[in-house]
């Protein structure tokens, strides 16, 4: 039997995924706990890399004793998870021995290039399945929900707080697939929305970002703003730029208003970093000097606290959101 077409493979991903979270939806009989404990960061693993005291080994050690410390509920992976152009091997001889620990824990979004280009690098969503030859457990969702693959959306409550996963390496590699994804995204956070959910969206390329001399803002991401704006999204998670990044609350026409986002971009893995070259008004923090990882409390109330670690150099960031009005 021929494997179906990837559009109507994307169809049946979709539909598997919204029935997952109806079923879900349908569960969840019991009170939430008062509040969720995530760490995040992406752009983790250099090439070749295996060395404890890197930037990346510090950070894998550190969130690694989060996990096994039960200090938090969550790690969310922001994609670029091993460089350059990893397969299995890379991931199981490179990745596995420093971030390993962090799987019964781990929730991902792939990036393109780095994790996942058809064609080039499509091992990612083997060896997060346990699929790969010596790869570890499988990561946290997979234990939940089986096979994921590198371009399907997924959905999962924490607590009161509703985090969508969204790919966006369709928007680069198949922008039809990316337009899709929108309406399949409106559909999850109404759903969510009006379960009483407070949303938190997490995908690899920024939108709200100031530029370095690699990359800008994800603008063909505009779609995705627009729906997550429509339902008042609390907060995005991103990687991709290699320095760290917080945005005022902000609509989707780059204001900063009081119901907006507060976007995150943390991608201060391990990777070598990169300086800022624009200033955009709605980035309220930024620096370019250090590694480490985010760590959110989000409460029921819809308020949470953030905080950022540095494990190596010095630069940090911290606060709390009020809950919303």
């Amino acid at each position: 039997m021929q494997p179906a077409p990837p559009r109507f493979r994307f169809l049946r991903q979709m539909a598997m995924a919204a029935a997952v979270f109806l079923v879900a939806a349908a569960a969840g009989c019991t009170s939430p706990p008062e509040s969720v404990r995530v760490a995040a960061v992406g752009d983790m693993n250099g090439v070749k890399n295996r060395d404890p005291d890197s930037p990346s080994g510090r950070n894998a050690a550190a969130i690694t004793r989060l996990v096994q410390d039960n200090e938090i509920d969550a790690f969310l992976g922001l994609g670029d998870f091993q460089y350059s152009v990893p397969h299995c091997e890379d991931y199981v001889k490179y990745w596995t021995p420093l971030w390993g620990g962090t799987m019964p824990k781990l929730y991902w979004v792939t990036g393109p290039n780095h994790d996942w280009q058809p064609g080039r690098n499509e091992d990612l969503e083997d060896f997060i399945n346990g699929q790969c030859p010596g790869a570890p457990e499988k990561a946290a969702i997979n234990q939940q929900r089986g096979f994921i693959g590198n371009g399907q959306p997924y959905s999962k409550d924490f607590g009161n707080w509703h985090f969508t996963f969204l790919p966006s390496a369709y928007w680069r590699y198949d922008p039809a697939q990316g337009r899709l994804l929108t309406t399949w995204l409106d559909n999850d956070l109404a759903a969510a929305k009006a379960a009483g959910k407070h949303l938190a969206v997490v995908y690899h390329e920024p939108y709200f970002t100031s530029d370095t001399a690699e990359h800008g803002r994800a603008v063909e991401h505009k779609p995705w703003i627009d729906v997550m704006w429509k339902y008042r999204v609390r907060l995005t998670l991103s990687g991709s730029q290699h320095n760290y990044e917080r945005s005022c609350p902000v609509n989707n026409s780059d204001q900063c208003v009081s119901d907006g986002m507060t976007a995150f971009q943390v991608s201060t893995g391990g990777i070598g970093l990169r300086s800022f070259t624009s200033s955009p008004p709605y980035i309220e923090k930024r620096f370019s000097d250090t590694h480490g990882f985010l760590r959110l409390t989000l409460r029921a109330d819809g308020s949470f606290d953030w905080n950022f670690v540095p494990t190596s150099g010095s630069s940090t960031d911290s606060g709390t959101r009020p809950a919303p009005r």
